[in-house]
């Protein structure tokens, strides 16, 4: 399932609790961030305004998952310590404990597929995931980019199931990046995703997960 950070938050919540009321595992693939750099916390703790900070500036506002996506997707993701994206992890925090509250049910940071009727969510990246793919298009993300876009439907319809009209995926990008982040998802059930080396480091900061080309069946 995929969470869209949109006005009407009573309606997605209600959205998404019909989606996850049931027996089956559940998936929630978020496009945002769900944690914060580790050297952000440890060195802001203490730091009082005027002083230096003496740390290089990536390590202290990029996660350890942000390097290893520009390391094997070639794609920068936004620093959740320095840009706005932090508002959308807020957000996305926000709306997961609401679920929670909703449900009665516990909602982990998964870093396996969910078990039972376990309800899990984990971070994704549409951008990477497109790039990794092989499906990237310069400037699909303009609003009047609708023959681009209708380019990455037609490749997408190669390898997933999608709906027979396309007009909402070319005319919202927010909605083909949903169908990204479905995509990402299905990596992470199949195990075709970089796992982080560091697992405590990835459960204090987040992961995001993305596919891995040196999987078996790439």
């Amino acid at each position: 399932m995929i969470i869209l950070i949109q006005p009407n938050r009573e309606k997605l919540i209600e959205t998404l609790v019909s989606w996850c009321t049931g027996d089956c595992p559940t998936l929630l693939a978020l496009d945002a961030p769900l944690g914060w750099p580790a050297a952000l916390g440890q060195y802001l703790v203490q730091h009082q305004a005027g002083s230096p900070l003496p740390i290089d500036p990536n390590l202290l506002f990029r996660r350890e998952t942000d390097r290893v996506i520009r390391q094997e997707a070639g794609k920068q993701s936004l620093d959740v310590g320095a840009d706005r994206i932090a508002r959308t992890a807020l957000a996305a925090l926000d709306l997961l404990q609401s679920l929670r509250i909703s449900l009665k049910k516990p909602i982990t940071l998964l870093f396996e597929p969910p078990k039972c009727n376990e309800i899990g969510a984990i971070e994704v990246y549409p951008a990477a995931t497109l790039k990794l793919y092989g499906l990237q298009r310069i400037g699909y993300k303009k609003a009047d980019a609708q023959s681009v876009r209708r380019e990455i439907i037609a490749d997408l319809r190669k390898m997933m199931m999608m709906p027979a009209n396309q007009n909402l995926l070319e005319e919202d990008v927010d909605t083909l990046d949903a169908v990204l982040c479905v995509l990402a998802g299905v990596d992470f059930l199949k195990g075709e995703v970089i796992f982080p080396k560091d697992m405590a480091l990835a459960q204090k900061e987040g992961w995001t997960w993305i596919r891995d080309l040196k999987s078996g069946n790439n």
